[in-house]
């Protein structure tokens, strides 16, 4: 009952602001009242405000969109910001708490220390395949970040979170078929002396400690330095670890830290440079299998101690001289990235994965599934330099280059086995002589190196054609190159009786070259209300099946035409939306609202092939999303303001495609008398048909990660009680149930839904530096689930993954 109210609730909130304010449009005001100025400061610099001080009306919000200077309200896409101040009364620290804030938006938790992002329903399918471009393209000032698993990594120093909605194919070009997110951070400044220092402890043994300073050295120089600590025991806890009876995890323990400096030594050229550096050392996320006899979701039966590390390293400077009639821009990063991942694959005590995998055909079932080492080192450099225009003029442009260069390195060790449980280290290293009994017990190994080259222009220009209409439109050439070595072993059997037990070897590379782009008009009807209508072509780049190049599939071991292809084909989107922008009442109320439709071509998901150890990446031919979002603020008056999101969506695939799920797969192996890797390889053929047989038609399914109602509803009040301010935050978040595959297996991939209460108070005593606060999130300990997932290598368990329980804590702030 409590689900379908709030259901009822925001449908309601979302129809009643769509009616009643533009009947009340007359009752508005200039156009951008309270615009905050960001000319004077470094173009990554963002300063937001949610209520004006002096006039009560809504301020303005100045957004890197399309990598320009831009209004939100004045843009013609869907794009939401999130000021460092609402994340810091959400408690969120990192992409993941995001989920229900932004329509469309949800980021799921995966094996391997990833974060499967999408927008729209469009995102990533090929969860712990590092080697795939996201959907959702992920930036830190304009940067590209290039592997998700550095999408982990906490927020540091933030001025607001960007989250542009659609594909961006002009500007951000590939690998943005969904959207793309841009972290925006604090840049240094010349103007004043400045600081903060933050200090907040709570219950789990919560603590977070945060500073940064800002000095100005000279009138032309200033650097910028922040430092960040989170850390607090796990959320969950696993009870089968021997000599541990409580192993904890989705603990926290991490630490960041940010210095930048700018140089402005005349008033037309600048230059930026900036570092950030992050750590987390944990036992890992709480996977909690589907067959775990413990009905607590926070109490887990696995036996295996999970570990999780990860290092990100991020330089980049920007460099920019401003010719009067426009002003060219220099970006270059230098990026690395090492995760070190161990977890329990099977999720289960031995006993327990026993009984659930036992074959009375073999006598026996399995008693372990574990990756005791799953190590990615990512080393990637990007360049760009753009002109844009400058001027308020009636013609705007911006022309531009990238290149991009990433090398991608995995090594994956996962043993398997029926004898006594163990706990066996990864077999050394690559280079080991063949001389480590570790090697005949793994079932499943792999050493890659994947190099990525890409190259891209784009250019994009919007003219004015009278005072209220403007026609937008650009276009971008992608080139992308991939090439790679590769080896890998399965069941501990190995081509070499010497030297290496893996030694990779090159692989069939794959090159793509695609024209994407924009094309937009864009009305205002009022001073403060525009509508908008657009075309934009998506693209995210092909690649390589390490597996299926080798050899290890059925479209080259047997001539199946439906196997898992040694190369797979970039996908696309078409996208078509109509927005509008309104603000009313003087600029004390706001509602944006846009519908879309989608053609989705050839989407990239992770498929099970007929020959075991085979699966990759396959491409679904066709679907269609479509929906419509609202976003809406109002001042009711000086100490009151509402703010609400609603997303209503719905996608499902429309052509027709035989996919193999693993699951299935391995239900049809075993019904066929072939279970188990032995009897497989002892009947390659026979158990290969068996298994193939196993595919499904997912035309009619439903698109993965799509929620078909997300909302999020706030209700804030702010006033003066007694010798300073009290600011007072209620919040509601929604993210209704999904479909984490494309399979549709109701029992594997239905993702509940749930809802979630947030409070905040804060105090600011009149005359002082000081901020105190108190914070609660999930206010009624919902087990909300975050993610629903079917490992997609080794016993393909399914495991859900929950938001945080409840978490209460008080901080002190002070600012100068």
């Amino acid at each position: 009952m409590r689900i379908l109210c709030t259901k009822a609730a925001l449908l309601a909130a979302g129809s009643a602001l769509a009616i009643m304010l533009p009947v009340s449009a007359r009752a508005q005001g200039p156009a951008a009242a309270n615009t905050t100025s960001v000319a004077a400061e470094p173009e990554t610099q963002r300063t937001v405000a949610a209520v004006a001080d002096t006039d009560d009306q809504l301020s303005d919000i100045v957004v890197t969109a399309e990598k320009r200077d831009v209004s939100l309200q004045d843009a013609s896409l869907s794009v939401t910001a999130v000021s460092a101040k609402s994340l810091a009364e959400a408690n969120i620290t990192d992409i993941t708490g995001l989920n229900g804030t932004v329509p469309g938006l949800v980021v799921a938790r995966s094996g391997g220390g990833e974060r499967m992002i999408s927008i729209r329903g469009i995102g990533s399918e090929t969860p712990e395949n590092t080697n795939t471009q996201p959907g959702v393209s992920y930036h830190i000032d304009g940067v590209y970040i290039f592997n998700s698993i550095a999408a982990s990594a906490a927020f540091i120093d933030v001025a607001q979170v960007e989250v542009l909605r659609g594909p961006q194919g002009t500007t951000f070009g590939q690998g943005s078929t969904g959207g793309t997110i841009n972290v925006v951070t604090n840049q240094p400044s010349t103007k004043a002396l400045s600081g903060t220092a933050d200090v907040g402890f709570g219950n789990y043994n919560f603590v977070k400690t945060a500073a940064s300073l800002n000095v100005p050295i000279t009138d032309t120089l200033a650097v910028r330095g922040s430092v960040q600590h989170l850390e607090h025991d796990g959320y969950s806890y696993a009870t089968g670890v021997p000599g541990i009876s409580r192993y904890q995890l989705d603990d926290q323990d991490e630490t960041g830290w940010k210095v930048g400096a700018l140089w402005s030594p005349t008033s037309n050229f600048s230059i930026a440079l900036n570092t950030i550096q992050y750590r987390s050392s944990t036992n890992g996320p709480a996977q909690k299998n589907i067959l775990d006899p413990v009905a607590d979701p926070r109490i887990l039966s696995q036996d295996y101690p999970g570990r999780s590390i990860v290092d990100t390293e991020l330089y980049y400077g920007v460099a920019k001289y401003d010719f009067g009639f426009a002003t060219i821009k220099s970006i270059t990063s230098y990026q690395k990235l090492h995760s070190l991942q161990a977890w329990d694959s099977d999720g289960l005590t031995s006993s327990l994965f026993n009984a659930a995998t036992f074959n009375p055909i073999l006598g026996s079932g399995t008693n372990y599934d574990h990756v005791p080492g799953w190590q990615t080192d990512t080393k990637s450099w990007t360049q760009e330099v753009n002109l844009a225009s400058n001027g308020d003029g009636p013609f705007n442009w911006i022309a531009g280059g990238v290149y991009l260069h990433s090398k991608n390195s995995q090594y994956i060790v996962e043993y398997r086995s029926g004898a006594d449980n163990d706990f066996l280290r990864p077999a050394v290293s690559p280079t080991t002589l063949f001389n480590d009994p570790a090697v005949s017990q793994i079932t499943y190994a792999e050493l890659s190196e994947i190099t990525r080259k890409a190259w891209a222009g784009y250019f994009e220009t919007s003219y004015a054609l009278t005072d209220q209409l403007k026609l937008t439109g650009g276009a971008r050439y992608n080139h992308d190159t991939f090439s790679g070595l590769s080896d890998s072993i399965s069941g501990g059997v190995s081509n070499q009786t010497s030297g290496a037990y893996l030694q990779p070897t090159p692989t069939e590379g794959t090159t793509t070259d695609e024209w994407t782009g924009k094309a937009a008009i864009q009305y205002d009807v009022l001073p403060a209300s525009m509508v908008y209508a657009s075309y934009t072509r998506g693209f995210k780049p092909g690649g390589i099946n390490s597996a299926a190049a080798g050899g290890n599939s059925s479209f080259l071991a047997l001539g199946f035409p439906t196997g898992v292809k040694p190369t797979y084909r970039p996908e696309t989107v078409d996208s078509f939306e109509i927005g509008t922008k309104n603000r009313f009442f003087n600029n004390r109320a706001q509602l944006n609202i846009s519908a879309f439709l989608y053609n989705y071509k050839n989407m990239q998901f992770l498929e099970e092939d007929a020959v075991l150890f085979g699966e990759g990446i396959s491409n679904a031919p066709s679907a269609k999303i479509y929906g419509v979002e609202y976003e809406g603020s109002w001042l009711l008056d000086s100490h009151w303001q509402v703010e609400g999101s609603l997303s209503l969506l719905h996608g499902e695939f429309n052509k027709d495609y035989l996919a193999l799920d693993p699951v299935n797969a391995a239900t049809a192996q075993n019904a066929a008398g072939f279970p188990g890797t032995g009897l497989f390889f002892g009947n390659f053929y026979s158990a290969s048909l068996a298994r193939e047989a196993a595919r499904v038609n997912i035309n009619g399914n439903s698109v993965p990660k799509l929620p078909k109602v997300q909302g999020a509803g706030s209700l804030r009040y702010i006033n003066r009680v007694g010798p300073g301010e009290l600011t007072a935050k209620a919040q509601l978040v929604y993210r209704g149930e999904y479909d984490y595959r494309l399979f549709n297996n109701g029992a594997t991939d239905k993702t509940p839904d749930y809802a979630q209460v947030n409070l905040f108070f804060s105090y600011v005593p009149e005359d002082t530096n000081f901020t105190v606060s108190v914070t609660a999130t999930n206010l009624f300990d919902t087990a909300g689930v975050n993610s629903r997932f079917s490992d997609p290598y080794g016993s393909a368990q399914t495991f859900d993954t929950y938001i945080p329980p409840r978490q209460v804590f008080g901080s002190i702030a002070y600012r100068f």
